[in-house]
Order: C-alpha cells, then sequence, then structure tokens
C-alpha cells in the first residue's frame, strides 16, 4: 500500500470570536490545490482521506472532482490546532506568537498541544485508513504539517516531532508493506508548487 500525505495549501490566518477558528485557503491556496490532479497523475489512487480542517477539504477538492472520488473525513488526522479559537501561518506566528513561532522553529509543539496525545490519536488515524484499504491501493491523505512531521518522527526515530519545514500542498508518500511494516519512500515533494512558495 502507498500512503500519499498531502499537507494542505496556503490558508488564511483567523481567530473565531465565538467557537473554532476553520479558516479557508487564499487565493495563492487554491492555485496550489488547483496543480495537485497533474502532480498525482502517476499515481492510481483509490481512495481519498481528510482531515475534516475546512483548509485540508478545500485542498481534496480539486483532485476529488479529477477522480470522481468522494473524500472519506478522518478526524484522528486534522492537526493539533483542532477544535482551538485561533490559527495562524507560520509566518504570522512570528509577529503574532513569537513563543509559539520559536518552539516551532526549535522542532517542537507548541505549548497548549499535549504531544503523546496527538501522536497516538495520528497513528490511530493512520492506523484506521491502512485497516479499511486493501494491500495493493494507493490512497491520498489530506492532512496538515504537524500530522506528516508525527508521522516521519515515528517512522524516522527523529528526536523531535517537527524536523521537517513541510511546505504546502507538499506530498509525502510512505509504503506500508504486506506485514504492516511502514517506511519512507520521499519528503516534502514541492516541484509542482515551489514557484508559489515563500522562500
Amino acid at each position: 500500500m502507498q500512503l500519499l500525505l498531502i499537507r494542505h495549501a496556503e490558508p488564511t490566518n483567523a481567530r473565531a470570536e465565538t467557537g473554532v477558528a476553520d479558516p479557508p485557503l487564499t487565493e495563492t491556496g487554491r492555485l496550489q490545490a488547483s496543480r495537485l490532479p497533474d502532480a498525482l497523475s502517476p499515481y492510481r489512487i483509490t481512495r481519498l482521506f481528510s482531515s475534516p480542517q475546512l483548509r485540508a477539504l478545500q485542498t481534496a477538492e480539486p483532485v476529488a472532482e479529477d477522480r470522481g472520488l468522494a473524500v472519506e473525513k478522518v478526524e484522528e488526522i486534522a492537526e493539533y490546532d483542532y477544535g482551538h479559537d485561533h490559527y495562524f501561518t507560520i509566518d504570522a506566528a512570528k509577529d503574532v506568537a513569537p513563543e509559539a513561532y520559536q518552539r516551532i522553529l526549535a522542532g517542537h509543539l507548541p505549548h497548549f498541544v499535549d504531544e503523546d496525545a496527538f501522536r497516538t490519536r495520528v497513528r490511530q488515524g493512520i492506523d484506521r485508513v491502512v485497516e479499511t484499504c486493501d494491500h495493493a491501493e494507493t490512497v491520498a491523505l489530506f492532512v496538515h504539517g504537524g500530522v506528516v512531521n508525527i508521522v516521519l518522527q515515528e517512522l524516522l526515530d527523529m528526536p523531535r516531532p517537527l524536523m521537517f519545514p513541510i511546505e504546502y500542498a507538499s506530498v509525502t508518500r510512505i509504503l506500508v508493506s504486506r506485514t504492516g511494516a511502514r517506511r519512507v519512500a520521499s519528503i516534502n515533494e514541492t516541484g509542482h508548487v515551489r514557484d508559489t512558495l515563500r522562500v
């Protein structure tokens, strides 16, 4: 089985007056998402899974339309900010949340995140996807930078949870053997959106 972990495209910043912040994609984000059908054309994708957060669901839309596939929501693969009243891109966090920004740059999750609980939740979500798919399938999961990183930390035995700068609309490939063993095939493929990313 092949898992394509696709980070959502560029979202807006958001702070909810009441309830949960769930920002949509920016215009640049929609452009990035629109390039995914071509970028994923070499893969015979049979199923699409997504975090329930809007930025992931909107990133999945062009692929779902292109392939004629439904998007199946998996709550466990939501980002570590799921359910919070604010969301800031890393660029915005530099000014509005400098402590969290410095922690992320150092490879750590923000203080408000229970790292063990987040890791357990993501593992359960990935396991559920693997268990419900056939071994021969290639499936796409529309997720988040923290989710991709926590998966890579476990597979590569990395010392900190945020070791890779996973870019918007990037593709990371995980191979799952018949025995259930998993290995990393590629990380952060961005050729299809390189010109849209901020240096």
